[in-house]
């Protein structure tokens, strides 16, 4: 048999394959989190948020250009970019496998016979499949993000270190290295977690150069590694921004040149500097440094896509972050500062006490002919701090999860032991082994916080809820054992190679675990961070294929029916993943998520300013105006980075059809650490606490008056909030022309709009949201969007009209409206008219609990529910039906499960007169509940939460009481016998709480 010609071919069979099942199940349009960013970023090549994968963006935007002017195909043609470099991914597992495989067997390919070739292949095959079916794969191959591109830049680095491995002639060897330092560079610009490979990759170097292994030998390789990891990550990604500045404030403070003139010297020095390396150690024989210098000359034309940044920020997209449009903005931007830090070997924990605060490092700005000190970052001093903390986070919410997951109280102070334990049980436990048994395993549902499936539990027992979730699979371990053996064969028969792959299972794996040092709580599930780990994993279970036909199948005379036994017996594995993960991972025919963003832009009258919140709230809408072309008249203002001075200074540019925004402060007012926190100081002056003038107030801030200032403990002066009570003058006549406030409520036109801020600090973010209302004196159409946070609002709720998805700001306060008030003739046009529900009736099509059950499937729902509920409140019982129906025709139980906000939808079918509705929505959502509390109370009462987590148990045990409870009142008014059978079911349940 030619192994090579079957190896080709298998491995693009198995390319196919992943090629296949990926483009079937590829997400038609941008998916939510960074996707919508990246695919409008890449589109127009635009700068996205550090650390900008410009690589990725420049390959989307080739890509993009697939979609043959199609605005609406744009997505799919870059999602669809990481569908090939998740299927390139898998071809070059397969050939890795193969490789590891071969040297296993110990045979090269032209000497394996038959039965060598028959298992190597297909080893190769059952773990290349494996990996393709694994669940945090799959999901990030299917969108447009950097995790599938960086698995392939993975795979093609480890798989391109085994062939140099087998080259003897030196200078062709010599020229994968360099290979290999380019696909290093190339992936800095894609992610930074290809170079967690790195130390052991250097392991197999040294088994190649070296003529006897010692244990000495292996450390020192391993510190080599290290050292070149070091070099890269402070050295290159961080250190030549640093260099650049050094070199640009030296010639521009120094020297008098102009700016620039320091960072080009930079480059064109480190260049020279290089060839003149190169050169000389190609004149003297010095190989190694001729070959390590060539090799980091490539990773620097590699990592030189990050010019793309600097030259189209110049251009000013209208997305930009951090603006990295100078040498200032191009370091910041390139070294991530935005993110700070955590500590890792020695800090802080969240007891430990802020004992000063010093001076740290300089902040530099821009002046007329020089680089000016403007302020200087604070550098804080703590007291209690401890080695490796895990518990560091400050934030209350944080602070509160410590303890409860450590069952410290109030007093206790905690120990290195709680540490440690916080570290193996949630960072380690929760944050990594859960995500490794979801993948090889079996997952209890696609619930956030679900844990690995309880694999012997009938699936008879669960609740019908939990039967039909569609992230529920059950590979009855099967993955694991095959990998386990596979990675046992390896130790036993290549224990160097199994030392290579076991570091590179713990770096990528636990190693980054202790580098990211996670909160207690993260906003969305983080398992698409350690695919490399669980490719890692999936190779050994290729590997246990051989296992199985070497140890397992022993009985077997003949060696190539043992060959085949073995093959057919490993591809159970794959094939019985993919049986359950299919169904959870197929998002074809997937819309709403640009449907949400499209409905939150029409919720908005022509030329508003809509205030945004986080990640999923913008980054959708900045696709649709963008890529689609929607609503360029709004201005997306998002609150997350409303407080810094680069986004504010592109907030005051005219964007499309969107005028600048009135803000009224210069850029030196809003630098970085300038008005960052106003902090809430109560002035005794009687007048001042009646209420301040807000365009006065704003006006003292700009001018940093002493009158509303406190020294801070470095001596310096901070702007305070001296009242709590606001009050802003306008033109009540001319508000009242311009006819949106309802007429019902002009009356409370009176020129003065008053209010209570409420005893809080301003950050920059608030200030710029006052200074905007204050300065644009009801000319554009201001709202904020309906998913924010309750702080978002500033207190302004009684102030708010509810037009669809988001709530429009009208100088007229409805005492008493503490979510706003409804206008229901806009809103009826809005939600029956202009919004899109694309497939959200379709029971085929798949919506995640974890992202489409939250966030957009709850606006939808009571963007109808309180439309539906001010109709019934102004008598116009028709319209409400209408409102009703329509509900549930595009959200129907089938598709989109009935929640609490579908239990509310009860009370108005029963105030219309539609009570069999009432009952059919009522019944639905009982029945569920009877189901999920009869599971999960008997859970909690043996233990059984494992697979679940006791939060997640008691959550959906208070959730359903919940609802019954709910359905209890609203029935009784009704339907008393109903209400009857309801507080039955309900009283059982309670009962076998006690």
């Amino acid at each position: 048999m030619d192994f090579k010609k079957l190896n080709t071919i298998g491995g693009w069979l198995a390319f196919l394959i992943a090629f296949v099942t990926y483009t079937l199940t590829v997400e038609p349009t941008a998916s939510f989190w960074d996707c919508g960013e990246f695919i409008a970023c890449a589109y127009k090549l635009q700068v996205p948020h550090p650390a900008g994968a410009p690589f990725f963006l420049l390959l989307g935007r080739l890509a993009s250009l697939f979609a043959g002017g199609n605005v609406e195909k744009v997505a799919l043609t870059i999602n669809m970019l990481s569908v090939l470099a998740s299927a390139f991914t898998i071809l070059f597992m397969y050939w890795t496998i193969s490789l590891l495989g071969r040297k296993i067997v110990g045979k090269k390919g032209e000497d394996l016979s038959v039965s060598d070739t028959i298992v190597v292949l297909g080893a190769s095959l059952v773990g290349a499949l494996a990996y393709t079916w694994s669940d945090s794969f799959w999901f990030s191959a299917v969108e447009a993000e950097v995790y599938g591109m960086s698995s392939f830049f993975t795979a093609i680095v480890i798989w391109a270190v085994l062939k140099w491995e087998l080259i003897e002639d030196e200078a062709a060897a010599n020229k994968w290295l360099i290979f290999i330092a380019y696909l290093v560079g190339l992936s800095i610009g894609v992610h930074l977690l290809n170079l967690v490979t790195i130390p052991a990759l250097g392991l197999w170097v040294y088994y190649k150069k070296t003529n006897k292994v010692s244990l000495g030998g292996i450390i020192s390789a391993l510190l080599i590694g290290l050292v070149i990891l070091g070099i890269l990550m402070v050295g290159v990604i961080t250190g030549i921004p640093s260099f650049s500045f050094f070199f640009e404030k030296l010639f521009v403070n120094s020297f008098g040149l102009p700016f620039g003139s320091g960072m080009i010297f930079f480059v064109l020095a480190l260049i020279a500097a290089l060839t003149y390396g190169i050169i000389w150690s190609g004149k003297n024989s010095k190989v190694w440094v001729n070959t390590a210098l060539i090799s980091f000359a490539f990773i620097l034309v590699g990592y030189s896509t990050y010019s793309l940044a600097l030259i189209r920020s110049n251009y000013n997209p209208p997305i930009n972050e951090n603006d990295p449009s100078d040498v200032l903005s191009f370091t910041y931007y390139l070294k991530r500062e935005q993110y700070g830090s955590r500590p890792l070997t020695y800090g802080p924990i969240y007891t430990s006490k802020l004992t000063a605060i010093n001076k740290g490092t300089p902040n530099y700005k821009m002046g007329e002919d020089k680089y000016e000190i403007y302020d200087y970052s604070p550098e804080y001093v703590w007291g209690g701090q401890m080695l490796l903390p895990r518990i560091w986070s400050q934030d209350p919410r944080h602070v509160s999860l410590y303890k409860s997951k450590l069952g410290l109280n109030e007093t206790q102070e905690p120990k290195m032991g709680e540490n440690l334990r916080f570290m193996m049980s949630h960072q380690f436990g929760h944050m990594y082994w859960r995500y490794f048994l979801w993948n090889f395993w079996g997952r209890a549902s696609d619930i956030e916080g679900s844990s690995a499936t309880a694999i012997f539990e009938k699936t008879s027992d669960l609740p019908t809820s939990i039967q039909t979730n569609r992230g529920r699979t059950n590979f009855w371990a099967l993955p694991i054992i095959l990998g386990i053996l596979g990675l046992l064969y390896q130790y036993l028969k290549r224990d160097k190679d199994f030392l290579v792959m076991f570091l590179l299972f713990i770096l990528t794996g636990l190693g980054l675990v202790v580098y990211l040092n996670s909160p207690p709580v993260e906003p969305r599930e983080r398992d698409y961070i350690y695919v490399g780990s669980f490719y890692i994993f999936a190779i050994w279970i290729g590997l246990g294929v051989m296992a199985i036909a070497d140890f397992v199948l022993k009985f077997l005379k003949n060696d190539k029916s043992k060959s085949i036994a073995a093959v057919a017996v490993g591809l159970v594995v794959p094939l019985q993943m993919v049986t359950q993960t299919y169904k959870g991972h197929d998002r074809s025919d997937r819309y709403h998520q640009v449907d949400f963003a499209k409905n939150l832009l029409n919720s908005v009258a022509p030329n508003a300013i809509l205030f945004t919140g986080g990640d999923n709230d913008t980054f959708p809408l900045w696709y649709a105006q963008e890529v689609e072309g929607i609503r360029t008249d709004v201005r997306v203002c998002n609150l997350s980075l409303l407080g810094t001075d680069w986004y504010i200074d592109q907030m005051k540019r005219r964007t499309y059809e969107s005028e600048a925004l009135p803000i009224s402060f210069s850029k030196d007012q809003l630098l970085k650490g300038i008005n960052d926190q106003l902090p809430y100081v109560e002035n005794p002056n009687e007048q001042v606490k009646a209420g301040i003038n807000l365009k006065q107030y704003l006006n003292l801030v700009r001018n940093n008056e002493r009158a509303i200032q406190m020294a801070v403990s470095t001596g310096e002066l901070i702007n305070t909030l001296p009242s709590t009570n606001l009050f802003l003058e306008y033109d009540a006549e001319a508000v009242r022309a311009q006819g949106f406030v309802p007429e019902k409520y002009e009356a409370g036109l009176t020129g003065v709009m008053k209010w209570n801020i409420g005893e809080r600090d301003l950050l920059k973010n608030d200030l710029m949201v006052l200074d905007i209302i204050a300065q644009n004196n009801w000319e554009r159409p201001i709202y904020f969007g309906g998913t924010l946070s309750p702080n978002s609002y500033l207190n302004l709720k009684e102030f708010l009209e509810l037009e669809g998805y988001a709530y429009r700001l009208m100088p007229v306060q409805v005492p008493g409206a503490r979510d706003g008030i409804v206008n229901t003739d806009v809103m009826y046009d809005n939600v029956m008219n202009k919004f899109e529900w694309r497939n959200l009736n379709n029971p085929d099509v798949y919506y995640d609990s974890e992202t489409y059950l939250k966030v957009p499937i709850i606006t939808a729902r009571f963007a109808f529910l309180r439309l539906a509920d001010q109709l019934v409140r102004e008598g116009n019982n028709e319209k409400a039906k209408e409102v009703l129906d329509r509900a549930l025709e595009v959200m129907p139980d089938e598709s989109i499960p009935y929640d609490q906000l579908a239990a509310n939808f009860a009370t108005f079918y029963y105030a219309i007169g539609e009570s069999e509705k009432a009952k059919e929505i009522s019944d639905v959502i009982v029945k569920r509940a009877d189901e999920e509390l009869t599971y999960f109370i008997k859970k909690q009462r043996s233990g059984e939460v494992t697979q679940w987590g006791m939060d997640n148990v008691q959550s959906f045990i208070q959730g359903d009481l919940r609802d019954l409870n709910m359905l209890i009142n609203i029935t009784e008014q009704n339907d008393q016998v109903l209400a009857a059978s309801y507080k039955e079911i309900y009283d059982k349940h309670l009962a076998s709480l006690q």
